[in-house]
C-alpha cells in the first residue's frame, strides 16, 4: 500500500443510494474531506452524480474506486437493482482521472474492514483465540451481497461473489410454504428474495396470508408513507403488533442459515462479518441467539461454526473505505 497521501474518490453505488466520498488515503489511514449521499433513482448514470459531486466539493481527485451492486466483469458493471452500465475507463477518461476501478459492493466492504477499529464491530460469538483462515463478509440491504477474503502471504485479499442469488432452500415446514409462495411470484427464489429489505417485506405478506390476517390501519399507513421493512422492524422492535415480531423473528433465522452456508463454503475460520444497512438498525434482533443458532445448525460441522469469531460491523463507512484504500493503491 502507499505510505503516502493520496486524494481519491470512492463511492458506495446501490439500488437506492449513491454515496461518494473525497478522501485522502495514506495507507489505511484515512481522511474524509467530502462526503455526500444521492438517491440512485433520481439519476440516469453515476457520471451524473459524480459530476454534480465534484461541482459541489470542488475537489479533484487523482484516481477513483467504486464499489458496485452488482458483478463486475473486465472493469464494467450492470447494477442489479438499478438500470446503470458503468465503465471505469470512461469514469476515468470523463473526469480526468490517472485511474479508476471497479469493485463488487461487498468485495468493497471486505477492503473496508481493515480500516476499522475494535468500536466498529459487535462481537455475535468470540470464537476461537487463535482464529485464521480465511474470512466472509454478508450484508443485507436492498439486496444480499456476500464476499470473500482469501488467506494467502500472510494477509486476507477480498473478492467479490454473487451468492446472494443463488437458491433459496427451505429448512422447515413453514420455509417451504413460503418458497411455494414466492415461486408464484418469482421464477426464481433467491437468498436475496427473502434475506433483504424487499425480503423482509415479502416475508410480512407471506405471514399475513399464512396466519389470514390483516396489517392493522396505523402500520398499513406507515408502510404507504415511507420505507415499509423499516416500518414492519420498528414495529416489530417496539412490540407493537405480533405479526411484525414474527416476520423479523423468521428474517434474522434466516438471515443465520444463509450466514452460515457461506461461512461453511468460504471456510471462514479466520472470522465472519455482517455488514450492510440492516444490521445495525436490528443488533438486539441478531444478539439475541436465534441467528447464531441458525448459523451453527450445520449438523456435523456445528463445532467447526462455533469456533468461527461472528461480527456485525457497525460502521456503515466501511463500503466507503475499502474503495478509498483500493483506489489509492492503484489497483
Amino acid at each position: 500500500m502507499n505510505n503516502k497521501a493520496t486524494l481519491v474518490l470512492a463511492g458506495d453505488i446501490g439500488g437506492t443510494k449513491t454515496r461518494l466520498a473525497a478522501c485522502e488515503v495514506t495507507g489505511t489511514q484515512l481522511e474524509i474531506l467530502a462526503e455526500h449521499s444521492y438517491p440512485s433513482q433520481e439519476y440516469s448514470a453515476l457520471e451524473d452524480v459524480i459530476e454534480v459531486f465534484l461541482d459541489t466539493h470542488e475537489q479533484r481527485p487523482q484516481t477513483a474506486c467504486f464499489g458496485v451492486a452488482g458483478p463486475v466483469r473486465d472493469a464494467a458493471s450492470r447494477i442489479t437493482n438499478l438500470p446503470w452500465h458503468i465503465s471505469a475507463a470512461a469514469l476515468a477518461s470523463r473526469f480526468l482521472l490517472r485511474h479508476a476501478s471497479l469493485l463488487n459492493d461487498l468485495e468493497a466492504t471486505a477492503w473496508g474492514i481493515q480500516a476499522l477499529g475494535a468500536e466498529d464491530f459487535h462481537t455475535l460469538n468470540p470464537g476461537s483465540a487463535n482464529a485464521a483462515g480465511n474470512a466472509a463478509v454478508i450484508a443485507a440491504g436492498t439486496g444480499l451481497g456476500e464476499a470473500g477474503l482469501c488467506h494467502a502471504g500472510g494477509r486476507l485479499v477480498p473478492f467479490g461473489t454473487e451468492g446472494g442469488h443463488t437458491d433459496f432452500s427451505p429448512g422447515s415446514e413453514l420455509e417451504i410454504e413460503l418458497l411455494r409462495y414466492l415461486k408464484t411470484r418469482h421464477s426464481h427464489v433467491s437468498w436475496e428474495r427473502v434475506v433483504s429489505g424487499p425480503g423482509l417485506v415479502m416475508l410480512h405478506e407471506f405471514l399475513c396470508r399464512h396466519h389470514a390476517t390483516t396489517p392493522p390501519d396505523w402500520l398499513h399507513a406507515e408502510m404507504q408513507s415511507g420505507d415499509p421493512a423499516a416500518a414492519i422492524t420498528a414495529a416489530a422492535q417496539s412490540g407493537r403488533d405480533t405479526q411484525c415480531m414474527a416476520v423479523l423473528e423468521l428474517f434474522v433465522h434466516l438471515y443465520g442459515v444463509e450466514a452460515g452456508n457461506l461461512a461453511l463454503k468460504i471456510m471462514a475460520t479466520g472470522g465472519f462479518y455482517i455488514g450492510g444497512g440492516i444490521a445495525p438498525k436490528i443488533l438486539t434482533s441478531l444478539a439475541g441467539g436465534s441467528f447464531m443458532a441458525a448459523f451453527c445448525a450445520k449438523g456435523r460441522m456445528r463445532p467447526l461454526l462455533e469456533q468461527m469469531p461472528v461480527r456485525v460491523i457497525l460502521n456503515d463507512r466501511a463500503a466507503l473505505f475499502g474503495p478509498a484504500i483500493v483506489a489509492a493503491a492503484g489497483k
